[in-house]
């Protein structure tokens, strides 16, 4: 099997491989560093269950390759997590029950935060179709929705004080 070096830097820490050329970065969080917060949906890119963030991009991680990944800065949801960076987006999903079964939950706070990243004033519409790439079949997206739009509106009037 065809193996290569990679080294890259994961939620802060660098990481050095051999990993198979063939294997997908999600693969390799998962497997490689028991990082399992980003989930394995379709296999396509289609679902968002393995959103990730790679040179502070949000894409999908079943759709780039490890090897791919060599010399870039990667972060999952762990990653995000214990920074603290998305902590009020954890909390309004919490707050406007915007999770039940959880398993889209990382990837759609992956969105999220980037969304707002990039608008921190973005419209109900604007939302819908950012988060559009990543699937929910449990909350019809209503709930998901309030809560990013709660964060966008408690960071404006944090930032207007």
């Amino acid at each position: 099997m065809d193996q290569h070096d990679i080294s890259l830097t994961v939620n802060g820490q660098m990481v050095r491989r051999r990993v198979a050329a063939r294997m997908h970065l999600v693969d390799f969080l998962r497997i490689e560093l028991g990082l399992t917060g980003s989930h394995l949906g379709c296999e396509h890119g289609v679902c968002g269950a393995c959103t990730i963030r790679v040179d502070g991009v949000a894409l999908r991680g079943c759709l780039m390759l490890a090897v791919q990944a060599d010399g870039c800065v990667v972060e999952t949801i762990e990653g995000m997590s214990d920074s603290g960076v998305i902590a009020d987006i954890q909390e309004a999903f919490h707050q406007r029950n915007a999770l039940q079964c959880g398993f889209c939950t990382p990837g759609m706070l992956t969105s999220a935060a980037e969304l707002l990243a990039r608008n921190p004033d973005p419209s109900r519409e604007a939302i819908r179709e950012h988060i559009s790439g990543n699937y929910c079949r449990c909350t019809g997206y209503h709930a998901i929705v309030d809560a990013i739009a709660d964060v966008a509106a408690t960071r404006r009037k944090g930032n207007a004080a």
